[in-house]
């Protein structure tokens, strides 16, 4: 750990909005904050936005976003989980388990029966710490040009008890979040 300690105690909030500079009140200024623009994909914003503010200050996000899916060739949603970052200098105090735990509590309410996220490799043990579960298959996502396969990691988890792993071949009917 980096930096000084807080001197209030982390508060989870719910965002009204997420703009670019709350993100680069979180991971600063950068061309490639995510690190995924060699990716070359158009995405959509998130919706539903979840924070940790402390001393006034946003320490973290994570974004949700209904959308549509195909797996195994029936439609259906997905509860997209995206934009999560943790400040540099305060990673490593269990902050993106925080905020995506809160984030997945509003998930759960939202009706549809799994969540979907996209991540770079070397961040899917970090999911799987917070109980994500890759898929070993190509998943197809809508572009402006039309469908690509998603160069990144695909990850998904259940929302609600009956939900098992997805089977079949999944299709983002979007953008991906």
């Amino acid at each position: 750990m980096t930096g000084n300690p807080p001197s209030a105690s982390p508060t989870m909030v719910r965002l009204a909005r997420y703009t670019e500079t709350e993100l680069q009140e979180i991971l600063g200024d950068g061309d490639d904050p995510f690190g995924v623009a060699e990716a070359g994909l158009a995405w959509l914003p998130k919706e539903d936005h979840f924070g940790i503010r402390s001393d006034g200050r946003l320490m973290a996000h994570a974004g949700l976003l209904v959308l549509p899916v195909s797996i195994g060739g029936v439609e259906t949603k997905v509860v997209g989980l995206g934009g999560v970052a943790v400040a540099p200098d305060v990673r490593g105090r269990g902050l993106a388990r925080r905020v995506v735990t809160a984030a997945l509590a509003h998930a759960r309410t939202l009706g549809p029966r799994y969540g979907l996220l996209f991540c770079r490799p070397p961040l899917v043990p970090l999911y799987q710490r917070l109980g994500w579960h890759a898929l070993s298959q190509d998943v197809q996502v809508e572009q402006p040009e039309g469908p690509v396969v998603m160069p990144l990691r695909t990850m998904w988890t259940p929302l609600h008890d009956d939900a098992s792993a997805p089977e079949g071949a999944v299709r983002l009917l979007s953008l991906p979040m």
